[in-house]
């Protein structure tokens, strides 16, 4: 249409070619194809309706139109390969976090588990945090962790420290001998990675347990940011009684392994996570505080409370990620009821 209302001595050739262009990354082969077909066709009619045909300049925008709708071919097809690659790296690393990190049981007798993941880069899959819940003879026993490091080290970190949890929850009838076997594990693995002394590869973990009645939970804090405990009228951390290095720090441990013991009545839900939550920054540097901004908050169920926490923290940060984050909820309901009401 411009080239129709514009005089003869102006071209529209740069818009023949910037359709022709456009068409490559935005339509099918087919439509790329026809794109090109169909400005070099508007293209010649011009000429001749301007009477421009045979002259030199009709052959150059011609030749012109003819080669950017080839390259437009090759680009079209170049785009699709690589989408298709990228969609088939998408979908191997959607599979290896379901293996590595798979959902928790939703419900588990009187308790009622949701679990969210969010890694730092904003096309990754998976990172450096872990978490996973097994249901044993002992209870349910579930665990958080951040390990050091990032990239493909700290997703092998994750993995094995996954793999050990797994057996020896449903092996060690003690939460504290479960923690000294992710201890051993967690040096074993940094020694095969080749660090130069097992202290360069630790996690920061809370181990916990659930007894199959569900009124308490039993805690292992290796290093790792408080729980924080939502009852009917409070929010608060959840600090252990005694400070202790992360696994795979045994070497410096002057004191036993030690667990607490923590009331968890019905309705009462615990949050486990992974520091990427708390050092969440403002534009103004300050840090996430989960007790303070869910103070007088209750929830419907683990769910509820992990979507309000993401959608916070994401409000709080203004959309930026600096860091993994790995979010855990337990919630204590009768066995009789689904959900717990929402004040």
């Amino acid at each position: 249409m411009i080239d129709f209302f514009t005089p003869p001595t102006l071209s529209a050739a740069a818009l023949y070619a910037a359709a022709i262009l456009t068409a490559a990354p935005l339509l099918s082969l087919r439509g790329t194809i026809v794109t090109g077909v169909t400005a070099f066709l508007l293209d010649l009619v011009m000429f001749g309706y301007f009477g421009y045909h045979g002259s030199a300049t009709e052959l150059s925008e011609l030749s012109m139109v003819a080669t950017v709708a080839a390259i437009a071919v090759l680009l079209n097809r170049l785009l699709y390969h690589l989408q298709t690659q990228l969609r088939s790296a998408r979908d191997i690393a959607v599979a290896v976090q379901r293996a590595v990190l798979p959902d928790p049981p939703k419900v588990r007798g009187p308790l009622r588990f949701a679990a969210r993941y969010e890694a730092a880069q904003s096309d990754a899959q998976i990172g450096g945090d872990l978490y996973t819940v097994v249901d044993t003879p002992f209870g349910v026993r579930c665990v958080i962790g951040d390990v050091r490091g990032k990239g493909l080290e700290a997703v092998r970190s994750v993995a094995a420290g996954i793999g050990t949890f797994r057996e020896a929850a449903l092996q060690e009838p003690s939460l504290t001998g479960l923690v000294e076997r992710l201890e051993r594990s967690v040096a074993v693995e940094a020694q095969q990675s080749g660090n130069l002394t097992e202290l360069e590869g630790f996690i920061t973990g809370v181990v916990a347990e659930v007894p199959p009645h569900g009124g308490e939970v039993r805690l292992v804090n290796r290093g790792h940011p408080p729980p924080v405990l939502f009852l009917a009228d409070t929010v608060r951390y959840v600090e252990p009684s005694e400070p202790a290095l992360p696994l795979g720090m045994a070497a410096l441990a002057t004191s036993p392994v030690c667990a607490d013991t923590v009331t968890l009545p019905e309705g009462a839900t615990l949050l486990l996570y992974t520091d990427g939550l708390t050092e969440a920054r403002d534009e103004n540097g300050f840090f996430y505080d989960p007790v303070e901004r869910f103070a007088a908050s209750r929830y419907a169920g683990p769910d509820a409370l992990l979507d309000a926490v993401l959608a916070d923290v994401h409000m709080h940060t203004g959309g930026r990620r600096t860091d993994d984050m790995a979010l855990l909820a337990i919630t204590h309901t009768p066995e009789n009821r689904d959900d717990v009401g929402v004040n």
